[in-house]
């Protein structure tokens, strides 16, 4: 047990009284108060998420655009400071390493990876090395809050007043701190994620709970029911290397022209669909959970699933076999019962504040 790592805010978390859980290799809140009670305030108000257990890669050259575009699966090209731009790592069968973000800070790049991933994406991206570039692992030296809520923007220009001009996927340039400042989330709300250096992690922190009572510490498990009321894909459930970016309906991000490694194998590899479902019945569909065609074949499997706590029935999402994309009814295996879901269009949650 001692073998899992601890964020800056450990000590904090555990005087706040929060449910700390193995993920990732680190000890983490899973929930201050209660995941619904959370889940609804961020959707409302507001919520400080720790997710300092996410890594970071810095990658400087001159040569540097160069290789993230041949590593990533979206065209960096247009990527201009300032800027940031969600991609995917393939592997040179075309699956999916990982997800990621690609951050411009003007004189380098910043490579946000997940935390289960990040020796993996790092042995990988030194093996296809290109010259004049350096990346360096600094996932231990930064740290990472998530500030998300209708009302973020209100109260974190009280720190940050320049994060007024910032559109969606933009960010600040690092300041004299080296913090960096960036609109991007993962609740499908108006939302911040504030990356700094571990010995300034403590007092942003406390600088933003101090602004308002309505900024609430909330924890990884309403981080994963807000996602998936936005269809989200995580990686270890919707994604990994036995799937590939057409396959996780992420074909928007995957720019063939750029020759990515991994792009010539993905087009005539497709045998599986992400879809979304949803159940008017009083039935939870749970992440392993078989999916079958109407007429009880088996098709697929949930790869993420719950009560969502907004709409208040079940949701999920799931891989099928390419033959059933189609089809619009399918039903759920749940404890030697069948149930009944339909193909959803995305998002679930059709309300969230993230383009506001």
């Amino acid at each position: 047990m001692s073998n899992y790592q601890k964020t800056e805010l450990y000590s904090i978390h555990k005087k706040l009284n929060a449910k700390l859980v193995p993920f990732s290799g680190f000890w983490m809140p899973l929930q201050y108060s209660s995941i619904v009670k959370e889940h609804h305030h961020v959707r409302s108000s507001c919520g400080l998420f720790d997710v300092s257990h996410m890594g970071e890669f810095i990658v400087h050259g001159k040569n540097s655009e160069k290789f993230i575009q041949k590593v990533t699966t979206n065209d960096v090209s247009k990527l201009s400071p300032g800027k940031v731009q969600y991609s995917v790592f393939c592997n040179h069968s075309g699956s999916i390493i990982d997800d990621l973000l690609v951050y411009n800070l003007g004189s380098h790049y910043m490579l946000v990876v997940n935390a289960s991933n990040i020796e993996k994406n790092f042995k990988w991206l030194k093996s296809n090395l290109i010259e004049d570039v350096s990346i360096v692992d600094k996932s231990d030296q930064i740290s990472l809050l998530a500030l998300q809520g209708p009302d973020s923007q209100k109260f974190l220009q009280k720190l940050y007043p320049d994060i007024l001009k910032l559109k969606y996927y933009e960010t600040l340039l690092p300041d004299s701190e080296k913090v960096v400042v960036a609109r991007t989330g993962y609740s499908g709300e108006l939302g911040f994620e504030i990356y700094a250096p571990n010995s300034k992690i403590v007092q942003i922190w406390n600088d933003l709970l101090s602004i308002s009572k309505d900024i609430h510490p909330v924890g990884l498990g309403c981080r994963d029911s807000l996602r998936l009321e936005m269809g989200y894909c995580l990686y270890g459930n919707e994604l990994n290397e036995e799937i590939n970016t057409v396959e996780a309906g992420l074909s928007w991000i995957t720019k063939y022209d750029t020759n990515f490694i991994g792009s010539q194998n993905i087009k005539d590899n497709v045998s599986k669909k992400l879809i979304a479902i949803s159940s008017e019945e009083r039935a939870i569909p749970r992440s392993g959970y078989k999916l079958y065609s109407t007429q009880k074949k088996e098709i697929g499997i949930v790869t993420s699933g719950g009560m969502s706590p907004t709409l208040k029935k079940g949701i999920a999402l799931a891989y099928i076999d390419i033959d059933f994309k189609n089809d619009n009814e399918f039903l759920v295996g749940i404890r030697d019962k069948f149930f009944t879901f339909n193909k959803t269009k995305l998002p679930f949650y059709k309300d969230g504040t993230y383009l506001k």
